[in-house]
């Protein structure tokens, strides 16, 4: 027997555990699974290589770990509970949404009502306020980025939190691994000196920042929590270019943000210390962290009802993407998506098309300057199928990095999750959905302005392309599920 007997055998015995492993343990979807063993058959030892490295599940030691530091219950789920069900007022305000609300409810997000919301449409407008709030600080300051960067606009919210380290207040900052590669922990460590407190979601194998086997799993948050009053979510990271836009290629940068006041804030805080203490493995109680004022009074601030969603590979199910076909599918009038990639999966798809055919109106923007050609390419190829189908799709002139989902008068979504496999499977993301109308006016206006600053494409825009992009664009599809 020759040496491409064994390798052959060899090839045939891996393919096969990792088949076993992929369908009993980590409960890969089928088509995911399918084409890694495509991958795995076309490229047996890259494709091994490629899979360990951004293709294994979480391990059950893991998941478990994660689980065990979750805070599961604090005083306040029980009191919006209580709202949620006897106020027949907020009852009454909430009639269209029942059924998303009571979607997201059964998923563990608690309704918060009295939130005052502002929206951001530019990082220099979230980055100013951000930093006058982070100086008036008292007591803590939680932060989480998935970027933050050693640069300028990083730099300085980094000295900001030094001097509010030195001046007593408690700060706690997690930044994730992968994210963060091109900042040295150098960077990091100025903040642990003056006295603050920091975590490495998912650090590498041996601190080698390159040598990680979890890299596929990243921490997409972007949490601030100030005080325990103010909250800041969305989708803008701490980086020059994508506060200033200031590279060419992805300019300008189009991204929102939130900030929050209200009871809305209690849930972000929930999400922010459910990572510290996996990350840290600490073991405070929920009383532990109210006596040190994580979770202090508020008052009403404004009357905007919400739900904050959290998801990642850590649940058995994708909630934010539920969440987002149940408010697709529960639509009436018009639905509107903003995101950089757009690659969903089977169930997404039918949702939307489903939407169609009920005769909603749909309008689906991704970015005209892509920051990743491959995906840019499937998400063409999957809003070709919508178009015909009577979607409007637009592609905006620059970089359309927000995560918006706006539903008919009233339900409006956004966070830090994109419209991809990625995000809905793969990473820790979050969410706010919110029930106003007058929001969802006020941002119906800011897509308006969208439009304008977008190609709204066609039929002809798919003829005139060439015959190798649309070659391209077939042989990246078949990639999709593990993209």
């Amino acid at each position: 027997m020759n040496v491409w007997f064994w390798i052959f055998i060899s090839t045939w015995i891996i393919n096969f555990l990792l088949f076993v492993s992929m369908v009993f343990l980590e409960r890969k979807k089928f088509t995911t699974i399918m084409c890694w063993m495509a991958v795995l058959t076309a490229l047996p030892i890259v494709g091994y290589i490629f899979y360990i490295v951004m293709g294994n599940g979480l391990s059950l030691r893991t998941r478990r770990m994660i689980n065990k530091h979750k805070l599961y219950k604090l005083g306040y789920n029980e009191e919006i509970k209580k709202i949620l069900f006897m106020q027949e007022e907020l009852k009454q305000d909430l009639k269209e949404d029942v059924g998303v609300v009571k979607c997201c409810y059964s998923y563990g997000s608690i309704l918060c009502p009295n939130n005052d919301i502002k929206f951001y449409r530019w990082g220099t407008d979230k980055v100013e306020d951000l930093k006058r709030d982070l100086l008036s600080a008292k007591e803590t300051i939680n932060m989480e980025y998935y970027i933050f960067a050693d640069d300028n606009i990083g730099k300085e919210i980094m000295n900001i939190l030094i001097k509010k380290a030195k001046e007593g207040v408690k700060v706690k900052f997690i930044y994730d691994s992968i994210g963060c590669l091109g900042a040295p922990r150098r960077f990091f460590r100025k903040l642990r000196k003056a006295g603050g407190y920091v975590a490495e979601f998912f650090p590498p194998f041996g601190h080698i920042r390159m040598l990680n086997l979890k890299m596929n799993y990243r921490n997409h948050r972007k949490i601030v929590v100030i005080d325990g009053k103010i909250g800041y979510t969305g989708g803008m990271n701490i980086r020059d270019d994508h506060i200033y836009g200031t590279t060419k290629k992805t300019s300008p940068w189009r991204d929102t943000h939130l900030r929050m006041e209200g009871s809305g804030v209690y849930i972000l805080q929930n999400i922010f210390l459910n990572d510290w203490r996996y990350c840290k493995k600490e073991n405070k109680s929920p009383e532990d962290y109210a006596k040190e004022g994580y979770f202090p009074h508020i008052n009403i601030a404004g009357c905007v009802n919400l739900q904050v969603l959290s998801s990642g590979p850590d649940t058995p199910t994708q909630t934010i993407k539920d969440a987002y076909i149940k408010m697709i599918t529960n639509a009436k009038k018009h639905v509107f998506i903003q995101s950089p990639y757009f690659v969903p999966d089977d169930s997404f798809m039918s949702a939307i098309k489903i939407a169609l055919a009920s005769g909603v109106r749909v309008g689906i923007m991704i970015p005209e300057k892509p920051d990743h050609k491959a995906i840019f390419h499937v998400s063409i190829s999957y809003l070709k199928e919508l178009l015909d189908l009577g979607a409007n799709v637009y592609l905006y002139k620059g970089f359309m990095h927000s995560k918006a989902l706006l539903v008919d008068n009233n339900q409006l979504s956004i966070g830090t999750c994109n419209t991809d496999n990625r995000s809905f499977a793969l990473n820790f993301e979050d969410t706010v959905v919110m029930y106003s109308k007058e929001l969802n006016n006020e941002y119906s206006k800011s897509i308006i302005e969208d439009i304008k600053n977008s190609v709204k494409i066609d039929q002809k825009y798919y003829r005139d392309r060439k015959w190798y992009t649309k070659f391209l664009q077939a042989i990246y599809r078949l990639g999709s599920p593990i993209l």
